[in-house]
């Protein structure tokens, strides 16, 4: 939907204003209770449509897109939350793949806003900015009407806003520690924490996990008695042939192989959120042995699947991709993307992390694959000053690999001219990757002139 209507870009960064008074989605306390409340006085409108609920450490926002390419695809009307956003707030609540309008976003929170005045006057802490965000999705899915509603979790699953919808199916794509400060360092506690969104009676689709990671989820799924889908054993990926703009795909679904997948995307993290974001709409039409899902239709959908700032090509010659790695998992993904599917003579990095996260474990995934480091700031107050992480960037890349450049738009000039810099190859040899946070690649994104998706 257009997003260039001034006087609406106006309206809205008045109602992101006003939300930027609550607390930030960095800033949680464990409860539900709030969000329950606005739902109820909304009439719950969480519960006039299906959902497929979706957790995990990395992968939740391309596997959400996958899926709501999936049942659109198939016919049905959807819904789509996830978060953060890249650009625009209006990334983070679409229907029917795309996202809802800057209009239709201010429209949809003065539509909440005084049930939301309500419940901040029954407590003693105010709505949050994320429970004010989920309470407009789930309102302006109701009124859309969706028949599906993809639903990504913010922050862990049992305690988060999301958790009052009632999942029919629950994907949980590969754990890992990050968000420390909020969900700690212990795995099996993050694992604990994310397996709330698993509720009775429903399929858990399971992406491939760490055994003990494994064993916490499957214990939540026999106490709430959901049925168990696994990636490596009931479904997953056959295999994966690189192709010119991503990748050619056979997948093993819960009701047969899919053959002859095109997906635009690299790596193999994207193949296996491919295969579990094609499980997870399996299950919701009751596929299983024998049953599968219009294998053309499968196709079409996956061809169509784009997942802005995620191995996102932004230029040519030299290439420049935007990644959205935020954690030494993340990273990692990453690092092994660039080293299957691409063979960059010189690759030089561009990077910008947010103070609170593994900075350390981010360098270390990263520096087998960058010949340079350029490292920046991304203009956010919770970014790390380029100075003090330059100066952890010494002690993985050493001294001569390093450059500093405290603006993110004369970091990447600096990267472009290092990748042009071959003496015996081509300029398309040399390559340039922004990464290291959500906002740097949406600021990456918005230097080259993409529009918000």
């Amino acid at each position: 939907m257009p997003q260039n209507d001034p006087e609406a870009l106006a309206a809205l960064r008045e109602v992101e204003s006003e939300l930027d008074t609550r607390w930030p989605e960095t800033k949680i306390e464990p409860s539900t209770d709030r969000i329950a409340a606005l739902a109820d006085v909304l009439g719950e409108p969480q519960r006039s449509y299906s959902v497929v609920h979706i957790t995990g450490t990395n992968g939740k926002t391309s596997t959400s897109r996958m899926i709501d390419a999936l049942f659109t695809r198939i016919g049905l009307r959807t819904g789509r939350y996830t978060s953060p956003h890249l650009q625009l707030a209006t990334e983070r609540i679409s229907l029917d793949g795309e996202p809802i309008s800057a209009r239709q976003y201010v429209e949809v929170y003065h539509d909440i806003e005084p049930y939301i005045a309500m419940v901040d006057a029954k407590s003693d802490v105010k709505m949050s900015k994320f429970e004010v965000l989920t309470g407009m999705a789930f309102a302006a899915f109701a009124d859309a009407p969706v028949d599906v509603a993809v639903v990504e979790v913010g922050l862990g699953g049992r305690w988060d806003a999301t958790n009052i919808a009632d999942g029919k199916v629950a994907v949980i794509t590969p754990i890992d520690i990050d968000h420390t400060d909020f969900l700690g360092t212990d795995i099996l506690g993050i694992a604990a924490e994310k397996a709330g969104i698993i509720k009775e009676g429903a399929v858990a689709v399971l992406a491939e996990q760490r055994p003990e990671v494994a064993q916490v989820l499957l214990e939540r799924c026999a106490e709430v008695g959901a049925t168990v889908a696994r990636q490596g054993m009931e479904f997953g990926v056959l295999a994966s042939e690189a192709a010119v703009g991503g990748q050619l795909l056979t997948l093993q679904g819960l009701g047969g192989v899919y053959d002859e997948v095109f997906l635009p995307l690299f790596g193999v993290h994207q193949a296996q959120n491919a295969a579990q974001a094609l499980a997870a709409v399996e299950v919701f039409f009751g596929a299983g042995a024998g049953r599968k899902v219009d294998v053309d239709a499968v196709r079409e959908a996956f061809a169509t699947v784009t997942s802005p700032g995620r191995l996102e090509r932004v230029r040519n010659a030299p290439s420049v991709f935007v990644d959205a790695a935020h954690n030494p998992h993340g990273a990692r993904a990453l690092a092994t993307a660039l080293q299957d599917q691409f063979s960059f003579q010189k690759l030089v990095g561009v990077v910008s992390v947010m103070e609170d996260k593994d900075v350390e474990g981010i360098l270390a995934a990263l520096e087998p694959v960058f010949t340079e480091v350029v490292l920046t700031n991304n203009g956010s107050p919770r970014a790390m000053d380029a100075d003090k992480l330059a100066g952890l960037a010494r002690d993985v890349f050493g001294e001569d690999r390093i450059l500093v450049e405290p603006r993110l738009d004369d970091a990447i000039e600096e990267a472009v001219r290092l990748a042009e810099e071959i003496e015996d190859g081509p300029v398309s040899a040399g390559g340039v990757v922004v990464t290291g946070s959500v906002v740097t690649a949406g600021a990456a994104r918005a230097l080259f002139g993409k529009e918000p998706e």
